[in-house]
């Protein structure tokens, strides 16, 4: 079932150690298919080098595994909690990235410094309250903090990111631990400004609707 979804889904995994986002086998990438409503997710446990896309579990909506022999990622119900609370999210990501786990380590948000958080986020990046891994208490947190970001910090644990599409989420990821790095770094040498509101929302819209090819 779903396997173009499920070669998307693996290859969108072996960006997590790529961009040096995950260790051993923490992390994971979720997809939505549209038309069905079935859930694909990478199974627990697994390195990513050896993860292959028939390993992937499909699922429904209330946990019910459709196809896969493997047991599916912790992380599971967490995910399926945010696909039933926003119809407009395709794809959820979960990592551990270190500087943006720093930050959630503190339990910090990042604010705004930087022009390119403005563009992909549009807005600070918030932290969410600590919760349990293995139910929906993490669904949850991200689902009530994450508001119109496409990124959200869980406090004493790490990253998660969605987004209309698994690539749009994987790219999130990807940007929450750049801009994470580069505010830390700055950090080090003294205090940034923030950029002022009416600018981060111009800058967004015109990384959104001007931006690259339409």
């Amino acid at each position: 079932m779903l396997e173009l979804l499920k070669e998307k889904v693996w290859k969108l995994h072996l960006e997590l150690p790529k961009n040096g986002l995950v260790k051993w086998t923490g992390g994971n990438v979720s997809a939505r298919d549209p038309e069905t409503g079935l859930v694909v997710i990478k199974p627990s446990g697994i390195l990513f080098e050896d993860l292959r896309p028939e390993d992937h579990i499909v699922m429904n909506l209330n946990g019910d595994i459709v196809e896969g022999k493997l047991q599916p990622s912790s992380d599971t119900a967490s995910h399926l909690y945010i696909y039933r609370h926003r119809s407009d999210v395709n794809g959820v990501v979960h990592t551990h990235s270190p500087y943006a786990t720093a930050f959630a380590a503190l339990g910090k948000s990042i604010p705004v410094y930087l022009t390119a958080m403005a563009d992909e986020f549009g807005g600070p990046i918030p932290c969410a309250d600590f919760a349990l891994i293995g139910g929906e208490e993490i669904g949850q947190q991200v689902v009530d903090n994450i508001g119109s970001s496409p990124a959200v910090l869980l406090k004493n644990h790490g990253v998660f990111t969605i987004g209309p599409t698994p690539t749009a989420a994987v790219k999130a990821a990807v940007m929450v631990e750049d801009v994470a790095r580069t505010t830390w770094l700055a950090l080090q040498m003294g205090q940034p400004d923030e950029i002022p509101a009416d600018a981060v929302a111009k800058l967004h819209y015109r990384y959104t609707h001007v931006y690259g090819q339409h």
